[in-house]
């Protein structure tokens, strides 16, 4: 079996408190891109899970992949036999996108498709969301608005169909412990919700991604990335998460590969 586990941006995120536990409430909304990794599991008769990793080089065991917390997790619970896992990575990490999360989510579903385990869709939610936060969107995988630490979903109307998408991401990674503490959090006067549901012409200056001012101070190649990306004819860009990465919508086509050596760039179409 095997699937394609895709990518996010942030359309605005707002931080607008900070909790009792540390942690921070934001609103924002996931939306689906089609960068994608590759993901797939086969029979084994190996005596223990493998997990067999190519594309861009991940550092780090991978026995800490979330990918293998995953399967230990449904493993654990439903006494599973061994498989062999592959995954092909082309989602940066590091860069705001979520592959990581998605990675784990479609291994959440895969297993649970492949075995044929009594797992409903709210049970695969919340094991899902014990990953990580944002894992349960890469279960729906279209446009959500997300509240809360960013595990709080609900429905919105939106369809970027029209746009192309590029996105850039620079060498230099973000941690998101450190984008978080440099932010102070504020109430904004207009919802992430209200402010999306305009048309995409006037987001400029109306959706704000918070990270922003700070990560660009220190990271100032990054802010750079997205001056340039409207001076070639963005109709809106921005940061995705706490970066690395920014994206851009285009109402033509455009052919951005050769202009930003040194990045990751990726060019596709909005398919919701």
């Amino acid at each position: 079996m095997i699937r394609f586990p895709n990518a996010k941006i942030n359309l605005g995120l707002r931080i607008v408190a900070r909790r009792p536990d540390g942690y921070h409430n934001i609103e924002t909304v996931f939306y689906p891109v089609q960068l994608q990794d590759a993901l797939e599991i086969v029979p084994t008769s190996q005596q223990e899970t493998e997990l067999s990793l190519s594309g861009i080089v991940i550092d780090g065991d991978p026995q800490n992949n979330l990918v293998m917390k995953a399967w230990r997790r449904l493993s654990h619970r439903f006494s599973l036999p061994p498989i062999s896992i592959y995954l092909h990575k082309a989602i940066p990490f590091g860069a705001g996108l979520g592959g990581g999360s998605s990675d784990a989510a479609f291994l959440f579903a895969m297993v649970r498709d492949y075995f044929r385990l009594p797992l409903s869709d709210d049970e695969l939610d919340k094991e899902a969301a014990s990953l990580g936060a944002d894992c349960p969107f890469f279960l729906h995988n279209k446009p959500l608005l997300a509240k809360g630490i960013g595990d709080e979903f609900e429905p919105i109307e939106l369809s970027l169909k029209s746009y192309r998408i590029v996105l850039v991401k620079p060498s230099v990674s973000v941690p998101t412990s450190v984008a978080y503490s440099l932010v102070t959090p504020v109430l904004p006067e207009e919802s992430v919700r209200d402010t999306v549901s305009r048309p995409v012409e006037e987001w400029r200056g109306r959706l704000i991604n918070d990270f922003e001012e700070s990560v660009f101070a220190r990271f100032p190649e990054i802010g750079e990335i997205k001056d340039r990306l409207y001076e070639q004819g963005a109709v809106y860009a921005s940061m995705s998460g706490s970066g690395s990465s920014v994206f851009a919508l285009f109402d033509k086509e455009v052919d951005l590969a050769d202009c930003y050596p040194g990045c990751f760039v990726w060019t596709g179409i909005c398919e919701v």
